[in-house]
């Protein structure tokens, strides 16, 4: 456990796996609820938050959901950062995997608030007089257990005298789970391993793992320990999350009994639309098959998000009744849907509501 800390000198908030552009279609060529709106809603919420109570703001990467998001899209979301920025915010960003490593048209975010770590490098900052060392890299998408020590010596680390020295990145790190069936990342060419992390980080600042969790290097002789700390995605991004809670973490920074530098993680929850699977037979009338789904779908909140699945293989019958348009004229509006993997896949379009 880490030792009793004295008053928080410095707030930070942390955040990762925006994925904004997510279900966003600028034309669509079906009148449905977008989950996109979702995702903006909640990253403007963090700022909000950020912009009122912390002195810093870091986020670990995947701030757009691929490399390549309509222009429109990406000032929308750079916007947001701007806009906090200008009122004073420091922010940190990390570009991560679903941006290949780089974000989409970064000369967008030139402002002396905004930090990009588009290569390995350290940002200094002077947050209420003390000296903050941010030092990261972005997502290295192979090997990165064995080039993890080069890049850390990149950014200049072991030579940093800041007193506070946050790493911040987009990796796996050995120990995290995620999924419904707790998958531990464990070893691997793609996870750094615990040993690795360096001792005289006050904290490791992650994206990249979906689920909300906090990991500890520690050495139980000298009552040493680093926190890991992935504020997992601000949004379910798929059913393998659906029973995670979702948000970001604010940090306490202060000093203990020794006058060492901790790091004190709370969870701010964001609010997340529940995702239901609904089961439905394989075979049978499908007319009852249908009353049936309309009656379970009536008893869901009206903003759920479901996966209608089936046990066994699909009878013809129902393949052919049960279209993506047959299944917005149950559900409400307000509502957004998906296949289960047993259905026919049908156009990309039409396979997902």
């Amino acid at each position: 456990m880490a030792r009793q800390m004295s008053r928080a000198r410095l707030s930070i908030v942390v955040v990762a796996d925006s994925h904004l552009g997510f279900d966003c279609s600028l034309r669509p060529r079906i009148d449905r609820r977008r989950r996109g709106e979702d995702f903006f809603w909640n990253f403007a919420s963090v700022l909000s938050y950020a912009a009122a109570n912390a002195d810093l703001l870091v986020h670990g990467g995947d701030l757009m959901f691929r490399s390549k998001v309509d222009p429109r899209l990406v000032k929308r979301g750079y916007d947001l950062l701007l806009a906090s920025a200008r009122k004073g915010l420091p922010i940190v960003v990390v570009p991560g995997n679903h941006e290949r490593s780089r974000l989409p048209s970064a000369h967008l975010l030139e402002h002396p608030n905004i930090h990009l770590l588009d290569r390995p490098r350290t940002v200094t900052l002077s947050l209420r007089s003390l000296s903050v060392a941010i030092a990261g890299f972005p997502c290295q998408r192979s090997n990165v257990r064995h080039l993890f020590q080069s890049l850390l010596e990149q950014t200049g680390w072991w030579s940093r005298p800041e007193e506070i020295k946050l790493l911040a990145m987009h990796q796996a790190v050995e120990g995290a789970k995620v999924g419904a069936h707790n998958y531990t990342f464990r070893g691997g060419p793609d996870v750094i391993p615990m040993a690795s992390i360096p001792w005289d980080a006050t904290a490791v600042l992650c994206g990249h793992i979906h689920r909300r969790q906090v990991l500890w290097r520690r050495d139980d002789g000298s009552g040493r320990s680093v926190p890991i700390i992935y504020p997992g995605s601000i949004e379910r991004t798929s059913f393998a999350e659906r029973l995670e809670a979702k948000g970001f973490f604010e940090i306490a920074l202060g000093t203990d009994q020794t006058g060492e530098w901790r790091a004190i993680p709370h969870a701010v929850s964001l609010p997340s639309r529940p995702m239901v699977d609904v089961p439905i037979p394989a075979s049978g009338p499908v007319d009852e098959i249908l009353t049936s789904l309309a009656e379970r779908i009536a008893a869901l909140p009206a903003d759920a998000i479901v996966r209608l699945s089936c046990v066994g293989e699909p009878s013809p019958d129902l393949r052919r009744s049960l279209t993506a348009v047959k299944i917005r004229e149950i559900l409400p509006s307000s509502m957004n849907f998906e296949f289960g993997s047993a259905f026919f896949r049908r156009r990309s379009d039409d396979a997902a509501g």
